[in-house]
């Protein structure tokens, strides 16, 4: 799945030649693959929102007798030609997807980095090419002040051994500088990954171009109780995709038809789940790479905009259906 979703992209660059432009075409293909699913489930959740009011009335008529309240409940349902599983199995198609995704921008910006740390190795007197995107300067790394525009110690450490090995081939190896010419596929392999990542990051700190770009700003080191940051002196990005993917998570949630609680409890519930995945896509997008935050944002526009296009439909639709029942009725 990985090769495809990656192939799909590739392909995609090749034809408009940047990384940045290409997730966002590929974003809106598959926003308009799920589509159909996103208007039955836009469709199932509106009714179900109208029919919460009759839900919660037999929730307390019949709240002594469980039995009987999913008698009136199936009932109910059967009468307003809902379900309350209709809204979520569509969406359900899109989690999927989402953590293909994830992986796929996780393998590739392991691929993307590895290259570069080759091209820095092999040239180290020469910024390597980097894949920008408006204000983010390389799409592999996040999008903020508080990483640096060139791969880190950090970011090497989370690159799996069969990626290194995929671009350190022998004939490379036999490129790189000092003690690194003695590398071999051996030394990516098993517990001596760890040893030769750092092995690596040293080659990389004696380099002053590396250095320079991958260390912060003098006084600007931020000490919190469980952990710090800083600001780089090569920063990557200004922070801009984590705060939109938190905003337009929002957003969505407030298009999004709520059903009306049946108590304080599922209130409170419903109140911090509201807030728990704008502060959810916060987190992932400031700390995972700016290729996957830039995804993350568009796929939520689209939906955005697409759940106001249904949202305008099916109110007309539903006005066109009570215009005509009152005609109807007329008559």
């Amino acid at each position: 799945m990985n090769e495809f979703l990656t192939g799909i992209i590739g392909w995609i660059y090749s034809v408009l030649g940047n990384y940045g432009w290409a997730i966002v075409v590929f974003t809106l293909l598959i926003r308009l693959v799920l589509m159909p699913f996103d208007y039955k489930s836009r469709v199932s959740m509106r009714r179900m929102s109208k029919v919460s009011p009759k839900m919660q009335a037999l929730q307390k008529k019949y709240a002594k007798d469980q039995a009987k309240l999913n008698q009136k409940m199936s009932e109910l349902y059967k009468e307003e030609h809902v379900s309350p599983l209709s809204g979520c199995l569509p969406m359900l198609l899109s989690y999927p997807i989402l953590i293909a995704m994830f992986t796929a921008m996780r393998s590739f910006a392991n691929q993307q980095v590895v290259k570069q740390i080759l091209e820095i190795l092999q040239n180290p007197e020469v910024m390597p090419a980097l894949d920008s995107w408006f204000w983010v300067r390389n799409l592999w790394m996040p999008d903020s002040p508080f990483a640096s525009v060139l791969p880190d110690f950090n970011t090497l450490r989370m690159i799996p051994g069969d990626v290194w090995v995929k671009f350190f081939t022998p004939d490379v190896i036999a490129t790189l500088p000092g003690e690194l010419a003695a590398l071999t596929a051996d030394s990516f392999s098993g517990n001596v990954l760890n040893d030769t990542i750092a092995q690596i990051n040293a080659v990389l700190q004696a380099l002053p171009l590396y250095k320079e770009a991958t260390s912060a700003l003098p006084g600007w080191t931020f000490n919190l109780m469980i952990t710090s940051f800083s600001i780089m002196r090569e920063f990557n990005g200004l922070f801009l995709l984590p705060i939109l993917s938190a905003v337009s998570q929002l957003a969505m949630t407030k298009l999004t038809p709520q059903q009306t609680p049946a108590d304080s409890s599922q209130a409170s519930t419903g109140k911090f789940m509201n807030w728990f995945f704008p502060l959810f896509s916060l987190w992932l997008c400031s700390s995972y790479n700016g290729a996957f935050a830039l995804y993350w944002v568009t796929s939520n526009v689209i939906a955005i905009v697409q759940t106001y296009a249904i949202n305008k439909y099916l109110d007309k639709k539903e006005q066109r259906e009570a215009e005509m029942k009152r005609e109807g009725a007329t008559r």
